[in-house]
Order: C-alpha cells, then structure tokens, then sequence
C-alpha cells in the first residue's frame, strides 16, 4: 500500500512516499525541505515567513516525489497540531490532491507521527502496550499506547517544552539557532555538575513537566555569574543539559515502572540527544527501548505516512470538504 505524506507543521516542507504492509514501511522517495538558514537569522521561526516558505517549496516537492510512481492509495497530512501558517500548507494541497485524484486523505495529529517514526524501516514494529516520550521543541509528552492508535496522556509540559528550553537558553549565550544541538556539542566536554541546577517537577507525584523554571534558573545564573576558566561555557551547558535529561528520564522510568509496557518510544527532535539516549540505556537496561533514525527525529512526511497507514487500515479518511487545520489538535 502506498501512503503519501505530507508535513508542514513548523519550519519543515516535507513530502514522502512510503511503501506500507503488515511486515513495516520502506521509504520509496522522501525530500524536505529546511528553513533553518531562513529563520537562523531571527534566532527561532517566524511563523509568517515560514508560512510563505512552505508555500513556495509544496508544489515542486509533492510533483518530485510522484514523478515517475504509481498512485498513492491515500494521502497522509499533518492537520495538528503546530503552526497554523505551515499547517494550512499541507492540508490545502492534500485537499486539492484529494479531489483532482481522487485519492482518499487521512488526517495525522503531529504528536503521532513522532510516535511511529521508528516504524521507517522493515522489521521495526511496536509490540503493545508501549509507553512514548514525545520531546521536541515544542512538545514533552508522556503517552501510553494500549494498541494502535489507542492514546492515554500520562503527563505533558505545563509551560515551555524541553527542546524549547534549550533553544531559549542557547540564544542566552549567542549559540546560533537551533540551539539544542549546539548545547549538546559543547556539552560532552564540560562538567554536567558545574552548575547546580533545578529538576523541575522531579520529585512531583505526577508524570508533567516545567521547564520555564529552569530556564529561569539559567537566565539568573548568567546574571549572577561569569564564564570563565573557572566555570566555562561547556561546563554551563553541561549542566543544563543533565538537569533536562534528568527529569526526562526520571518521569519515564516512573512510568515504566507503574505501567510495564512491551516497548518504549522516545521520539522527537529532543530523541536526537545523545545524553538523553545514553542515560536512558543505563537507567532502563535491559528494556526494548526505541529510537527513530536521526534523520526522523525531526519532523518529516515519512513518519506521518506510517501513521497515516493505520489510519488507513481503519478506512479513517476525512473527505477533502471537511480536513481542516488545527493548530491545537490534542492527541486524547
């Protein structure tokens, strides 16, 4: 079965075709494309130029990855949640494909997506129940998955994502943008027990999150502070990192330990981080832990056509007239 997919949540434009069956999804043809130099500039995305930029790159992108292929059996799109400048992109031109091809649609929420990015490959099924860390830098979720497509949320951030914060922090210090990676690199030389500081939320009865406090935190210590020989830039972040880390990891195996799954997804931009992956293999050893490939941590289309897959299975499509954009689509 071949799922077209089509994702433009935020500053991604990205179009891919997969060919779907019981046994996994392979990767027929895929292209994105980044606005990362475009927005690098303003230090974060500007949603209205991103909007333009998407504009400007769906068109050639859907026609490159068709050129040549059978027609797909449906067509994936992100519909939620995410900016709503990007997201009408993508939902206008699965709509327009929708009615010239008559091609049925399904609409993918974002966060899902994330969910079966490491299913982009043969013979890399989730065995149920699994538990998912969403984490990214506009999302940190806690999400349990009795079956395909059946969601309860154990926890999420109650104000700035993880990767939000450390992007926002970044910026603090003149790291370029995106500034999660730009952390992590400089990190692996530094002292993660330099600087003391927070866990918010660790040690709360509960599986949220809040990392606007401890961006806070890092803000105070810059002001209070110097890099220096004594405490370099490495060492800060460093010690930024292991305090988001921790809580990450912290919440997961709390919910590990309560809930038992068969698997665990981490996914998400945030998935990417190497710490991250590291402590969770010392913290869960043992545990069927799975990652997307690097390149789908980030958004793509091609983990929203394996989502849109299992929605497909269940002939859950939306007629074109109805698939709207929904740029707060929770996913329960």
């Amino acid at each position: 079965m071949l799922i077209l997919g089509i994702e433009s949540s935020c500053d991604d434009t990205s179009v891919a075709l997969l060919n779907c069956s019981s046994q996994g999804c392979v990767v027929v043809s895929e292209k994105t494309a980044s606005q990362i130099d475009i927005h690098k500039k303003y230090g974060g995305v500007v949603p209205e130029i991103a909007g333009r930029a998407h504009a400007e790159k769906i068109t050639p992108l859907i026609e490159l990855i068709l050129e040549n292929q059978p027609q797909p059996d449906a067509i994936a799109v992100t519909a939620g949640p995410g900016l709503i400048t990007g997201l009408l992109v993508g939902v206008e031109a699965a709509r327009t494909l929708s009615y010239a091809l008559k091609i049925p649609v399904v609409a993918v929420n974002h966060i899902e997506g994330h969910i079966y990015s490491t299913e982009i490959a043969a013979d890399s099924k989730i065995e149920f129940p699994a538990l998912c860390l969403v984490v990214s830098g506009g999302h940190t979720e806690l999400i349990l998955i009795k079956k395909p497509r059946q969601y309860k949320l154990l926890g999420a951030t109650r104000d700035d994502a993880a990767g939000e914060c450390f992007d926002k922090v970044a910026k603090l210090v003149d790291l370029p943008y995106p500034g999660g990676p730009q952390i992590s690199k400089l990190g692996k030389n530094g002292n993660p027990q330099a600087i003391k500081f927070p866990r918010p939320m660790i040690n709360d009865d509960n599986y949220n999150f809040s990392f606007a406090g401890l961006k806070t935190s890092a803000l105070y210590w810059l002001r209070d502070h110097k890099i220096n020989k004594k405490i370099t830039l490495e060492d800060f972040c460093a010690s930024l990192e292991q305090a988001i880390v921790d809580v990450l990891v912290s919440k997961t195996v709390k919910a590990v330990q309560e809930f038992r799954p068969k698997t665990i997804v981490v996914g998400g931009g945030v998935s990417a981080n190497l710490k991250l992956r590291e402590t969770f293999a010392d913290a869960l050893s043992g545990s069927n832990i799975k990652y997307p490939d690097l390149k789908y941590c980030m958004d793509n289309a091609a983990m929203i056509a394996v989502a849109g897959y299992y929605h497909t299975l269940k002939e859950d499509f939306t007629n074109w007239r109805n698939l709207k954009a929904d740029p707060n689509w929770k996913i329960v």
